[in-house]
């Protein structure tokens, strides 16, 4: 089966280091390594962790009128973003549907780079190709230039901060700087998907393995695709194919605050998005904990009061941190309200859960 996947810089890495690997969005990926997915879970919860996440893809924007394309493209006032910082955001299609949720990050003036889900990234380029056609500016895939890893955890900005200079601790949430990891340049943002500190590295595709045995060597274990699930999902964080995609809006999945519609330049879905801002959504993605000891899990039906499937369940798992089992659901908006009951349905059995506000997890400051 990996003849026909992708494989990213660091593949054979991860085949030494005896990993179990798995088909995910076209690619062959770690889904853990010996330790398991719940010593990897409680390793960055407790001190750090690192993932390859190398098969996200990078496109690039470079030119005068770079900022004005990217501004269009997507949901989030780019214009205010200033050199060195990131920005999380959405791209939509013009029903208002969601192309991908993406971070956008600002080289300079004239260079910004959005990085795209794996799964999406033939399907981004295009939609950036079609709607940016006319600006004045370059749009180029350099996704197989760069490996992505990512250093997550409490101790993580420390262990980054010692490898490729002290000044990267200084560097703020949604920021990034440059450094040096055993002679290899490298690009540290201070972004992540498991509701930890740390960063997410860019490094050329040709030197991962450096910076990744250095890492490694510096006391961070391996983390797969298992633990980045469980960790995501206490952090509420959206996952695309599951929470989101093509057929939900922003709004209704609660990133109302990734929407700026009076930015000056009309993003793509200004006009389906601003009127759900104005008539409110049908539906909402909220959250969930379950009220016993059962487990949810992703496609759950969520049934209403005369056992009529009215939702489904997006994501859902165990919470390794917090206790029990979690999950996200869409649901008729009537029906979404902080600490009102859910019943879901799974395998002919109906589970009581409870919907809950905000993160299941959130680290400490």
């Amino acid at each position: 089966m990996s003849e026909t996947l992708a494989h990213t810089p660091l593949h054979d890495a991860h085949v030494e280091l005896g990993a179990k690997m798995v088909a995910f969005g076209g690619w062959h990926m770690p889904i853990q390594y010996s330790a398991g997915i719940l010593a990897e879970h409680r390793a960055v919860r407790e001190k750090c962790g690192i993932f390859d996440v190398s098969h996200m893809g990078e496109i690039d924007f470079r030119g005068p009128g770079a900022i004005a394309c990217v501004q269009k493209l997507v949901t989030n006032d780019i214009g205010k973003l200033t050199d060195g910082r990131a920005a999380y955001t959405v791209t939509c299609h013009e029903h208002g549907g969601i192309v991908d949720d993406c971070i956008v990050y600002r080289f300079g003036p004239e260079y910004l780079r959005i990085v795209v889900n794996a799964a999406n990234i033939a399907k981004d380029f295009a939609h950036f190709r079609r709607y940016g056609e006319g600006a004045d500016c370059t749009i180029e895939d350099v996704s197989p230039q760069w490996a992505l890893i990512a250093v997550q955890g409490p101790t993580a900005v420390a262990l980054v901060a010692g490898l490729a200079g002290a000044a990267l601790g200084d560097v703020p949430s949604f920021g990034f700087g440059s450094g040096q990891i055993r002679g290899v340049d490298i690009v540290a943002a201070r972004t992540g998907y498991t509701g930890e500190d740390g960063f997410e590295l860019f490094v050329p595709a040709a030197d991962a393995v450096t910076v990744w045995r250095a890492l490694l060597e510096a006391g961070a274990p391996p983390i797969g695709l298992g633990a980045r699930d469980t960790l995501r999902l206490e952090a509420r964080l959206s996952l695309y194919g599951n929470d989101i995609d093509d057929t939900t809006d922003p709004i209704s999945a609660g990133l109302g605050w990734v929407v700026k519609l009076d930015k000056g330049i009309a993003c793509i879905g200004h006009d389906a998005l601003a009127a759900v801002k104005l008539n409110g959504p049908t539906r909402k993605l909220v959250g969930f904990r379950v009220l016993d000891r059962s487990v949810v899990r992703d496609g759950a039906d969520i049934l209403g009061d005369d056992d009529a499937v009215v939702g489904r369940v997006s994501s859902g798992g165990v919470a390794p941190t917090v206790g029990g089992s979690v999950g996200m659901a869409w649901v008729p908006t009537a029906m979404a309200k902080t600490g009102a009951p859910l019943r879901v349905s799974q395998r002919g059995r109906v589970i009581a859960a409870e919907q809950v506000a905000g993160p299941f997890y959130r680290r400490a400051k």
